[in-house]
């Protein structure tokens, strides 16, 4: 995805919270008021308190320190001091097979419809994928991920409402070994993420494709709806409690109005951002760039870009 789109997708999170932080970054004098807006501006975009203040702190020691003035002279640091906390991850390299994606996440999240996304984008990669609808307790979600694999092309495999979703992923497993998949992509249950019963069986699942995929690899990827700010890092802290995050995947990015909890759960968990969502179609599943994303979301104080 080139920056256009990226500024494009994410064009209601600039000019909404982050319009504020760029008016505060134009020719605004670095007084005490200065930096108190620019800290509520920040915790306004989701970035979480503890971030917030840790980014204000580093900007005024170093305005402090090189005789910075006013607002537009800060433009660069800050933008900068983002790109550096989103800790750039690389897509991993499937070198052993089958490579598993479970995802995991509330409903209402897009997990089905991301799962779709991922398909499509590993088949056009060249790599055969196997999908798994181990969301059994919902008929709904089987038969929406059964829908996207005709689709695709891409077998589904699935089991009657109520179902056990260990031994479907177990069969998964085993289906992928004889049918030599590339990648398995597994859907699973999303009930509300503080209903123990609901981690306990992720936790089966993980098991599961740990025993079963030994000589294979494996990522958890939690995904979150952007819309969904602060309460997404809290999903995101009970998810991380009861299973290993290998990654989050950010949904609705393009729908959100502040757009920051991406910051808030790489400084709070240490989870990397691996894909975006921003938009509808399966096209519109990203890889996450940080510095396309830092960029898409700050207007620059200079040109005024929007």
């Amino acid at each position: 995805m080139d920056p256009k789109q990226w500024r494009t997708a994410l064009a209601k999170t600039r000019r909404s919270t982050f319009g504020r932080i760029a008016t505060l970054l134009g020719a605004t004098e670095l007084t005490p008021d200065f930096w108190e807006e620019l800290e509520a501006a920040l915790i306004q975009a989701d970035m979480g308190g503890n971030l917030t203040k840790s980014l204000v702190m580093e900007l005024q020691e170093t305005a402090n320190l090189e005789g910075l003035l006013r607002g537009e002279e800060i433009y660069t640091l800050l933008r900068s001091l983002l790109i550096e906390r989103l800790n750039p991850s690389t897509e991993p390299v499937l070198s052993k097979k089958p490579h598993v994606l479970i995802l995991v996440g509330v409903n209402g999240t897009g997990k089905t419809t991301t799962a779709a996304k991922l398909a499509f984008a590993q088949t056009n990669a060249g790599l055969r994928v196997l999908l798994a609808a181990a969301d059994t307790y919902r008929a709904a979600a089987q038969e929406q991920l059964s829908i996207w694999g005709e689709r695709l092309d891409v077998h589904v495999i699935s089991a009657e409402p109520g179902s056990d979703p260990g031994a479907l992923v177990h069969n998964a497993c085993q289906a992928a070994h004889a049918r030599n998949t590339d990648v398995i992509i597994i859907d699973t249950s999303g009930r509300m993420h503080t209903e123990h019963n609901l981690m306990a069986e992720l936790q089966k699942i993980y098991r599961v494709v740990c025993k079963f995929i030994d000589n294979g690899s494996h990522e958890v990827l939690l995904i979150l709806d952007a819309t969904t700010g602060q309460n997404g890092l809290a999903q995101a802290q009970a998810f991380a409690e009861a299973i290993n995050l290998d990654g989050v995947i950010l949904t609705k990015l393009d729908g959100s109005a502040k757009g920051g909890v991406g910051f808030a759960i790489v400084d709070s968990l240490g989870i990397p951002v691996r894909f975006v969502g921003m938009g509808e179609s399966l096209e519109d599943l990203a890889v996450f760039d940080p510095q396309a994303f830092v960029d898409a979301l700050l207007l620059d104080p200079v040109s005024h870009a929007v």
